[in-house]
This record gives structure tokens, C-alpha cells and sequence, in this order.
């Protein structure tokens, strides 16, 4: 062997090729000797092959850097594997085996068992012209499953030629070739159902799934999503499982942290995507959580994936109902712009006692380019008209989806008294618990109102001197965790919006310490104390927001990022809402405005695009 770098050399360098190869040049030569010296030729050829091997194992243990690579690591190795279905190798394999089992009488049947490799030679031959689409993948599978696939050739190529004109499919097969051989059964019922043809072949799918869905749903039957992992399902092409209530979809900035707030309290569980920019990854998340069968789950999806599967992640979702959350696009820019976040010196538990004012200090920040502000800065809105992954996409995203049963609802739908009703209507759509009168106050109130400023946890250990870890944390009814928390109601007096919460697990040790009025006093007098502050501070940066008209004053001044805008809003984000629900789009007044102002400002412009 010259070149231990290449596969092909390598595997021609195997026992079995040498053999076979000395047979065939056997059969094809004019020199005499007969079978004598054929045998006396292979007993030579398997006595040098041995010493061969002998040396090289006696060299890398001497010096182990002369190793040779894996097979694999070789730059030809998808070639070589080929080698191995080569005549040559396969008549070798047959003599091997035979030597192997001579005593038991395998040399009766070697002539039978050269003439079936010289048969199956033909038929991998037959195979390997007809299809194009065979790698090192589907050699593995084949070297690992010969036997069986020669077993069911028949069947297996009755399924390749009935399907040779769906691509997808053969590529699915061929790309999962181990499992296709390994559950055969199971695929080639599938693959020839009337069910697989309407739904897959008869319009193209490009991502036919390789299993039957409604089976794979059915915990009874063999093979079912929980006995596939979530990489391999994706592998294969499977749908999502089916088991959430509906899909809910859309952009950031429209109101999405108080609708699922409204959904939760309905007893509903939100599925969210990943933050993240890879379809794949999103998928398996979602796979691995709808597992989980005793969730009430709805999926939620309001980034948009545009890595190179995203076409493949989007079809995999099961159609469905969906629901699409939207809003005038000047006030959801707003939103972004003006939006709330965790400032330089959040903290999220607070240790007791801690000076209030270093609590509340830059507890607020907001977006500006590079770092977090004091103050909202209107010239970061180009960075969310540029930011496709999160802001104005619904159309882009709705094209993906190809989802046709959607429910469009308006943000001001959900807002204030007319919120109730909007959720009872959902409810009934959708098939979930209505919402109850009981909570109306909850549906009616604004939950964006505190937020980063609740909620505040306080940490009363070191207070307490004790180890065990006890927390209370001041918040409001939007953000207390009813299967976690308890709600310490009537101890402090603590007024309204506000109210006390605390972790089951450490509510009785908590009631003990309060019968001492020492802790009782200046537990309570630190409560009061912080909510004055966060009441303070609220009121600050309450007068820090700007409206929606600011922002139209700021378009009229900047005739680039005017026009940038409006071309995100007509070719990503608005064409789908316009085209379902125009009565929407015509109800937005701030929208309207920025349309009226670019046709003053820009309309020579648009005429000429037209």
C-alpha cells in the first residue's frame, strides 16, 4: 500500500479484496495450474497479509505517531465504500467466511455462495446506476443492512420506482437509509398509502415525512414520537406532535407579554421559540416539549428563522388554527423604542435591609445604540426597522407558516374593558376556558405598567440568621407564580396595585418569625419604604415616554429612515393583515398618518416605482 492517506487504497488493501481480486484475475488468465495453484496463490496472498499486519502493529506500538487515520478522515472515503460492493471485495468476503467455517462443511457451498455475490454484485451494480443520490450514508446503511436489503430488494425497489419521480422523498429515504431499512415494514406502508399521496406527492411537499403522523400521535403503537429522538425526527422530516391547542405567531411590540398573561389565566401553557436564529434547534425544542402531555399548550412563535432550514422548520409545523396578534406599526415602534428593560444595576433579589435608593438606581434602562440609557432615544429606531429576526415580519413569517385557519386580533382589542370579552371570544374559538368574572379587574389593568420595577424579591435570611433561604417579593397580579406562590394577604397591609408573595415551601417558617413583632415591624416598615420608592420611580419614568406623534414629527424630519421604514412595512410586514383583514389596517390612525405623510412628502417617488 503506498498511500495510507486514501480510503480507496486502504480498503483495496483489505484481505477480502486482495482474495477476490486473485480469483478474478484467476478466472480471466490463460495460465495454466488449475485450482491447485489458485489455492496455493490465496493461502499466499493470506499468509503475506498477516505479516503485513503483524509489522504495522508492531510499528505503531514503537511509534505510535505512524498510526494511520480513520477511514473516515480520508478525503476519498465516500469512494472507497463503494470498493466494498465491488466484485472483488465480495468474493473475497464469501472465501473468508468459507475458510472460516470450513470444518463445518463451507466448503460445499462455495461455489453456491460465489454465484450468489456474483448476483448480488448486480444487483448493488443496478442499484448504484439507477440512483444518483447514494453517499456515504446510504453505503454505511447498506454495508450494515446487506443481508436484509437483498432480502426485501424486490419491495425496495418497487418503492424507489414508484416514487423515482419525488425527489424529496428518495432523498429522504436515501438520507435515512439505515432506518428505512431497519422499519421497512412500517415505511413501505406508508410510503404506498393513498393518505401519503395526498398529502405529500400530489402536491410536491418538499419535506415528505418518512412516517405516518397520525400513527406516530398514537402512544399505542410501536414506533411514536416518544420513542424517536427529537434529532432524528428532524432528520426524517416529522411534523411537529400535534398535541397543542393552536398556533399563536406574529412580531415583537404588539402587546404579546400581557395576551399570554390573559392565556395563562385560562390555564394555558405557552410554548415559546428559541431566541435563537436556527431552525433546527427551535424545532427540537418544540419537539421535546409537546412530549409533555399534561401541559395545555399553545406554540408561539414571533421570530423569524432565516438560516438555511427555515423552509424545512416552518413545514414541519402541523396545520393548524392560529392566531395573530397586530398593532398600529407606528405604536409598536414606539413600544420598542420606549420599551422598559433591565437597567445597569438591576437586582433581582435584593438582600434585606439594602439602602432602597442603590435599589431603584438605574434600575430602568433603555435601548440605545450600544449600551442601555437612562432615557428612551428615538434614533435607535432604525435598528428595529433593521431588525427582521424580531420587528415587522408577520408577512415573511406568514409565508413560511402557510398556515390558512388564522384569527387576526388588534392590540386595542385586548386593552382595557375590552378586553374581557375579546378573551371570552377567543375562548370559544379556540376551544379553552373562558375567562372568569371574577377576574375581571385583571383583564382591565395594564400589565406593562410596572414592569423592571416588579418584581422585587427580598432576601430575609441574613435578617433572620438563619441558612434556609427565604424570600418574599413584592409584585402585582400579573407576575406572581399561583403553583409556586402564596399570597400574603392581610399581614402587611400592603395597598393596591401591590401586593406580597411568597414561596410555599417557605411559608410556615416565614408565619413563625412574624409572630415576633421585632421582625414583624421591620419587615414592614422596609416594605413600605420600597414601594414608596417603586411609586417614585415609576412616576420618573412615566415622564420619560413619548407618543406616537413624536415619532411621526421624527419621519417627517428623516426622509431616509421615513422611506426605509415604509418599505419594511410593505414588503415584510403588512401584505398578509391587508390582504385578511383590511378593516384592521384602515382603524389605525397612526399607520394612516404615516401613509398620508409619505404620499405628500415621497409621492413623486412611489409614482415613479409604479
Amino acid at each position: 500500500m503506498h498511500n495510507p492517506n486514501s480510503a480507496i487504497e486502504r480498503v483495496k488493501n483489505h484481505l477480502a479484496y486482495k482474495l477476490g481480486q486473485a480469483m478474478i484475475d484467476f478466472a480471466n488468465s490463460s495460465s495454466g495450474g488449475g485450482y491447485i495453484a489458485l489455492f496455493k496463490k490465496l493461502y499466499k496472498i493470506k499468509k503475506q497479509h498477516k505479516k503485513e499486519q503483524k509489522i504495522y502493529q508492531q510499528t505503531i506500538q514503537v511509534f505510535p505517531q505512524l498510526k494511520y487515520p480513520s477511514l473516515e478522515a480520508c478525503s476519498d472515503y465516500e469512494q472507497a465504500l463503494k470498493y466494498k460492493f465491488h466484485l472483488s471485495y465480495m468474493l473475497g468476503e464469501v472465501l473468508i467466511k468459507a475458510y472460516q467455517n470450513w470444518y463445518k462443511g463451507a466448503g460445499f457451498k462455495l461455489k453456491n455462495n460465489i454465484k450468489k455475490a456474483n448476483k448480488e454484485f448486480q444487483i448493488f451494480r443496478e442499484i448504484f446506476k439507477e440512483f444518483d443520490q447514494i453517499n456515504s450514508s446510504i453505503l454505511e446503511g447498506l454495508i450494515d443492512n446487506k443481508q436484509l436489503f437483498l432480502k426485501e430488494f424486490s419491495r425496495i425497489k418497487n418503492i424507489l420506482k414508484i416514487h423515482q419521480d419525488y425527489k424529496a422523498i428518495l432523498d429522504n429515504i436515501f438520507h435515512n437509509f439505515n432506518y428505512f431499512m431497519q422499519n421497512f415494514d412500517l415505511i413501505e406502508e406508508w410510503l404506498l398509502s393513498d393518505d401519503f399521496k395526498e398529502r405529500y406527492k400530489k402536491e410536491n411537499h418538499p419535506y415528505p415525512s418518512l412516517l405516518d403522523p397520525k400513527k406516530l400521535n398514537d402512544k399505542n403503537e410501536k414506533i411514536n414520537y416518544h420513542n424517536i429522538p427529537a434529532e432524528l425526527a428532524w432528520e426524517m422530516n416529522l411534523p411537529l406532535p400535534d398535541n397543542f391547542k393552536f398556533l399563536f405567531w406574529g412580531s415583537h411590540g404588539v402587546g404579546n407579554m400581557g395576551f399570554h398573561r390573559f392565556l395563562d389565566k385560562s390555564g394555558l401553557v405557552s410554548l415559546f421559540c428559541l431566541d435563537d436564529n436556527n431552525s433546527k434547534l427551535n424545532y427540537c425544542h418544540f419537539f421535546k416539549n409537546l412530549l409533555n402531555s399534561y401541559q395545555n399548550f399553545y406554540l408561539s412563535i414571533i421570530n423569524l428563522c432565516e438560516d438555511e432550514n427555515a423552509s424545512k422548520y416552518y413545514s414541519l409545523i402541523p396545520p393548524c388554527r392560529s392566531i395573530c396578534l397586530v398593532r398600529d406599526p407606528i405604536s409598536s415602534l414606539r413600544s420598542h423604542v420606549g420599551g422598559k428593560r433591565h437597567g445597569v444595576n438591576y437586582l433581582n433579589i435584593v438582600d434585606f435591609g439594602t439602602n432602597i435608593e442603590c435599589v431603584m438606581s438605574n434600575r430602568i434602562g433603555y435601548a440605545n445604540i450600544g449600551f442601555n440609557s437612562h432615557f428612551p432615544c428615538v434614533d435607535i429606531s432604525e435598528a428595529f426597522i433593521d431588525n427582521k429576526f424580531m420587528c415587522f415580519h408577520d408577512s415573511l413569517l406568514w409565508k413560511f407558516l402557510k398556515q390558512d385557519k388564522i384569527y387576526f386580533l388588534d392590540t386595542n382589542a385586548i386593552l382595557g374593558n375590552k378586553c374581557f370579552e375579546s378573551i371570552k371570544l377567543i375562548s370559544e374559538y379556540f376551544n379553552f376556558n373562558p375567562p372568569k368574572y371574577s377576574d375581571m379587574k385583571f383583564y382591565e389593568g395594564k400589565i406593562s405598567e410596572y414592569v423592571c420595577l416588579l418584581p422585587i424579591n427580598i432576601e430575609l435570611n441574613n435578617f433572620f440568621q438563619i441558612q434556609q433561604s427565604v424570600v418574599i417579593t413584592i409584585t402585582n397580579i400579573y407576575f406572581v407564580n399561583s403553583g409556586q406562590d402564596i399570597i400574603l394577604e392581610n399581614i402587611f397591609n400592603i395597598v393596591n396595585p401591590f401586593i406580597l408573595t411568597i414561596n410555599r415551601e417557605s411559608y410556615d417558617l416565614f408565619m413563625r418569625y412574624m409572630g415576633n413583632m421585632h421582625y414583624f415591624k421591620n419587615i414592614k416598615f422596609y416594605l413600605n419604604k420600597i414601594i414608596e420608592a417603586i411609586v417614585k420611580q415609576k412616576n420618573i419614568e412615566d415622564c420619560k415616554k413619548f407618543s406616537e406623534k413624536d415619532l411621526l414629527g421624527y419621519f417627517r424630519n428623516n426622509d431616509v429612515l421615513r422611506r426605509k421604514f415604509k418599505q419594511r412595512l410593505d414588503d415584510d410586514h403588512l401584505p398578509c393583515i391587508k390582504q385578511h383583514r383590511p378593516d384592521i389596517v384602515a382603524s389605525w390612525t397612526y399607520y394612516q398618518e404615516f401613509e398620508k405623510m409619505c404620499k405628500e412628502l415621497d409621492g413623486d417617488i412611489y409614482e415613479k416605482d409604479l
